[in-house]
């Protein structure tokens, strides 16, 4: 068995780890005494060679039968049993995982056979990849490594222990997409031919929006995820709305980075970088400006002899839910998406046309309540930045014309959220019952409040009727 003595960096940091969680070095301890052995395993290995920070623990334990693992946990703590049919057990309040190896058998219920007396060799054979096909001796801190996942990482290549047990499970094609765009890694020939063939029309859209999350959101470069899935002739099928807008041309004026496909993985690269306020707004912008130029497909269009687009942003609305559908099942991401995509052009109409503020106010109502202006300016920031001639990579200079924007929307008060409607359907319970009627005088009201500026409850609800009962 190939094993290697790691740097001792490595194993201080190992050490702090462990520090957070006291119970695992007192379990690891008592598993040692009992003639067992505790591998960490998987992404922790992975993340501690290349001096990632570590956040999940997954422990890997040799030499126990399930009920026995689960009498020495118990000395521990209180055990979670929700996963001890597949051989993995937790103790509550504890956030690591402690599996046992086994044998997976194929099929939609796979039959699953804990083997406490497995090769190490063979236990590691069913990971996914090379890189996290390594554990750590959590005793003598030795690294088990009998694939060359160590050597993988170095070269930055990715590659499968075992290809047939590779393509038993067809999430992993998404999980090489995330891995490529993660860790600007490449897979080798045998990994891409594996990933070209394999069936995934099985698998749930739950399964799938967890790689994409991971991908949009833990990738400098998100686009070499993207591109590899058309390198391996899978994109037409996973997004066929994006696939589309390859080799469709734009003016080489206002787009000297080309054609439409080049533009957008350089918007979507441009938008990793930025800094957002949580994973929910990096995650609707990541997507906007991924879905933004669907509508390019059915508009472009030469005009005086000039590529032109026009109305692609709207066309553009029911495409990305459609694309979307498939990789999320999110409906409030959905929506505040395809509201991005829907008025990504706003931000350059409002400042060329001077538009006063109840423009912006009625435009921070259009995103609610899912998308705000600030995410709008992202996406149109990233639109900018994805014009580079370099291929490959996007602009990283500013743009006037966003910072402007946003100025504007900050002078109107609605960058985060629109304006707060002033008379609210309880003012209007001595004349009017709930229903649509309320409806159309509260909208009435509405308009009026962003149009002029009015705040008072009384002039607005007197106006409101007003305007209504004269239709």
């Amino acid at each position: 068995m190939k094993s290697t003595k790691i740097a001792p960096g490595i194993i201080k940091t190992i050490q702090a780890v462990l520090r957070s969680y006291p119970e695992v070095t007192s379990i690891v301890q008592s598993i040692d005494a009992r003639g067992g052995r505790a591998f960490l395993v998987g992404g922790a290995v992975r993340d501690l060679l290349i001096e990632r920070t570590v956040k999940d623990l997954d422990i890997e334990v040799h030499g126990f039968l399930p009920n026995d693992f689960e009498n020495l946990l118990k000395e521990h703590g209180v055990v979670s049993l929700v996963g001890k049919a597949y051989g993995v057990f937790r103790l509550h309040g504890v956030n690591v995982d402690w599996s046992m190896p086994r044998i997976d058998e194929s099929g939609r219920k796979p039959d699953v056979k804990i083997d406490p007396n497995m090769e190490i060799e063979q236990a590691f054979k069913r990971r996914d990849l090379t890189i996290n096909a390594m554990g750590i001796d959590l005793v003598s801190f030795e690294l088990i490594d009998p694939f060359g996942g160590l050597e993988d990482l170095r070269n930055r290549v990715l590659r499968t222990p075992d290809a047939k047990l590779f393509v038993e499970d067809p999430l992993r094609l998404f999980r090489v997409m995330q891995f490529v765009g993660r860790f600007e890694m490449s897979p080798d020939n045998q990994l891409n031919d594996l990933c070209s063939r394999m069936d995934i029309s099985g698998i749930s859209v739950e399964r799938i929006e967890i790689e994409f999350e991971k991908l949009l959101l833990k990738s400098r470069n998100p686009s070499r995820g993207i591109k590899w899935l058309r390198h391996i002739g899978r994109l037409s099928e996973i997004l066929p709305e994006l696939a589309a807008i390859i080799d469709i041309p734009q003016d080489p004026v206002k787009h000297p980075e080309g054609e439409v496909f080049e533009h957008t993985m350089q918007a979507v690269d441009a938008a990793a970088r930025f800094e957002y306020k949580d994973e929910n707004e990096k995650l609707i912008v990541m997507f906007a400006v991924l879905c933004h130029d669907l509508g390019k497909v059915s508009t472009t269009e030469k005009v005086g002899g000039v590529w032109k687009s026009l109305g692609h942003s709207k066309e553009g609305f029911a495409l990305s839910k459609a694309m979307l559908r498939r990789i999320s099942k999110k409906i409030e991401l959905r929506d505040a998406v395809a509201k991005l995509v829907r008025y990504h052009m706003a931000p350059f109409q409002f400042v060329s046309s001077h538009a006063g503020q109840s423009a912006y106010k009625r435009l921070a109502k259009k995103l609610a309540p899912n998308a705000t202006i600030v995410m709008l300016a992202k996406v149109a920031f990233a639109d900018k930045q994805g014009r580079n001639p370099v291929k490959g990579k996007p602009l990283v200079k500013k743009f006037p014309v966003i910072d402007k924007f946003l100025m504007l929307a900050q002078k109107a008060k609605v960058q985060e959220r629109p304006e707060h409607p002033v008379l609210q359907g309880r003012d209007l319970l001595d004349v009017i019952k709930p229903g649509p009627a309320m409806g159309e005088v509260l909208k009435k009201a509405y308009e009026i409040q962003i149009q002029e500026g009015i705040k008072d409850k009384a002039e607005l609800r007197r106006r409101a009727l007003t305007d209504v009962q004269e239709k």
